[in-house]
């Protein structure tokens, strides 16, 4: 199995305000596809298990990767991608999706038993995309934002990160740098619980953690990582460098990765709306 995305982690700042970086995997979506990790039985069964109804909106699906495990278990998806190069690939694959950011979607009165988020609710504004989701879930409904973050060996990562910054790439956040860290998307889901807390229309979400290894080739893991936001968009002969200097590591490690693998949720339930209308 190809190892998963290193985490892109902001220092002092957040994703969703770097669209550049939030609309760039499309450049190439075919690699994208073929090398990102797809999520665990484990994590879409509790997704699922807690879900009254059929449909479900896919916030982020880019080529489908999320989505696919729900439609298998007899959902309807809707997805919603800001990158046309991501949507039409999912399309390819027989899913309906709008082109939009998810806070701008026009959703015409359409709402959802649930909506889902595989690693692209960092992409989007906590406070607006909490809005907007509280808007568009039925009571009951389900919010189920996770992420996939893969840590190789230490001396790897560090490695890769001395190799990153000595490039000088101007990025605003070293993918590796971030690593060092117990919990790679803790901040992100703080900061969406915090989101979620402003609209008053969900209750305390629920953190799930499901861990394996993975074991990855070189060219398995080079590849993947040229996915990755931002170095995707690097020019040519940096990011060669970089790809490079990174395999050069990986060869005197071995040739071989195993990978720490983690899977992350923050699930949350859309509370009864409340009527403002007294009882006569």
């Amino acid at each position: 199995m190809v190892p998963p995305a290193p985490p892109i982690m902001p220092t002092g700042d957040a994703a969703h305000r770097h669209r550049e970086l939030a609309e760039s995997f499309g450049k190439d979506a075919a690699s994208y596809d073929h090398a990102r990790p797809r999520y665990p039985a484990a994590l879409v069964d509790a997704v699922v298990e807690r879900i009254r109804g059929h449909t479900i909106l896919d916030v982020g699906i880019g080529t489908g990767i999320s989505a696919e495990p729900f439609r298998d278990r007899g959902l309807a998806v809707l997805g919603i991608d800001p990158d046309p190069q991501m949507a039409r690939l999912a399309r390819a694959k027989g899913f309906n999706v709008e082109v939009a950011r998810f806070e701008d979607w026009p959703a015409a009165g359409r709402t959802f038993d649930a909506i889902a988020a595989g690693q692209a609710w960092h992409w989007v504004d906590p406070t607006a995309g909490a809005a907007k989701a509280a808007c568009l879930l039925r009571p009951g409904g389900v919010l189920a934002l996770f992420w996939n973050a893969g840590r190789p060996p230490a001396e790897l990562a560090t490695g890769f990160a001395t190799a990153f910054d000595a490039l000088h790439t101007g990025l605003p956040f070293n993918p590796w740098a971030a690593l060092a860290g117990a919990d790679p998307y803790g901040a992100i889901i703080d900061a969406a619980a915090a989101g979620l807390r402003t609209t008053g229309a969900f209750g305390a979400p629920e953190r799930l953690s499901f861990k394996w290894q993975a074991t990855a080739t070189r060219d398995e893991w080079l590849g993947q990582a040229a996915t990755s936001g931002g170095i995707n968009r690097l020019p040519k002969d940096k990011r060669k460098a970089l790809v490079n200097s990174m395999g050069a590591a990986i060869d005197a490690a071995g040739g071989n990765l195993t990978i720490d693998y983690t899977t992350v949720a923050a699930i949350s339930e859309r509370l009864p709306i409340r009527s403002n209308v007294a009882a006569e």
